[in-house]
C-alpha cells in the first residue's frame, strides 16, 4: 500500500513537471521572429562585407533554380605526362571549371552573377607535398566572383576530400543559380 502511494506521488510530480515544461516551452515560442515579416522580392546576399563569400543567401518564394552537377576540369593536353600537363594545378582546374559553369549558365539565360551557392570538392595535390591547395582555388574563385566585373559573392562550401572519380582531378564544383524574378525560363 505504501509503495502504491509513493508510485502515485512520483507519477503526479512527473506529470506536473511535464505540464510546466510544456507551458514554458509554448510561452517561449511566442517570441517574434528575427526575420522581417515582409516578403523577399529579390535574392539577398548577407554576411561580412570584407569576406570573399556570403554567409548566406535569401531567395524569394516562387523562385526557380538551376543546379549544376559536379563540373570537372577540362582536358588541357590529353597526351600530357603529368596531372599538371593534362589538367593543370588546382587554380588552373578551378578556372577551367568556372568557365564551363559559365557556359552552362549562359545556355539557360543566366550568368555567374545569378549564382547563389557553390559547393567545391578539393583533393590533395601530390606536387604540393600532398596538401590541399585551397589558395589555388581561392585565387581561381576571385577571378569570377567578388570583383568589379561580378561583385556577387555566393555562399560557398569548400571541402577537402580523399579523391574524385578521376585521380587527375584536383577539384570539382557544383553551382546553384537563381533565375531573376521576371525571367522567361522556357
Amino acid at each position: 500500500m505504501m509503495i502504491t502511494k509513493k508510485v502515485k506521488t512520483i507519477a503526479a510530480v512527473t506529470l506536473g513537471s511535464c505540464l510546466i515544461c510544456v507551458s514554458a516551452y509554448a510561452a517561449g515560442t511566442e517570441k517574434s521572429s528575427k526575420y522581417p515579416s515582409e516578403p523577399i522580392h529579390e535574392v539577398e546576399f548577407y554576411g561580412n562585407p570584407a569576406s570573399s563569400i556570403s554567409a548566406g543567401v535569401s531567395v524569394p518564394a516562387g523562385s526557380s533554380y538551376l543546379f549544376t552537377s559536379g563540373t570537372v576540369p577540362p582536358v588541357l593536353n590529353k597526351e600530357g605526362k603529368t596531372v599538371y600537363e593534362r589538367y593543370g594545378d588546382t587554380k588552373t582546374q578551378g578556372i577551367g571549371i568556372l568557365k564551363e559553369i559559365e557556359k552552362q549558365l549562359k545556355d539557360k539565360g543566366l550568368t555567374l552573377a545569378d549564382v547563389a551557392y557553390l559547393r567545391v570538392y578539393i583533393t590533395a595535390d601530390a606536387a604540393k607535398e600532398g596538401k590541399f591547395d585551397y589558395q589555388g582555388w581561392f585565387d581561381a574563385y576571385a577571378q569570377f566572383f567578388g570583383n568589379e566585373a561580378n561583385p556577387v559573392k555566393p555562399a560557398r562550401s569548400t571541402v577537402g576530400v580523399a579523391g574524385l572519380v578521376n585521380s587527375d582531378w584536383l577539384i570539382e564544383i557544383e553551382a546553384v543559380a537563381v533565375y531573376p524574378k521576371h525571367h522567361n525560363q522556357n
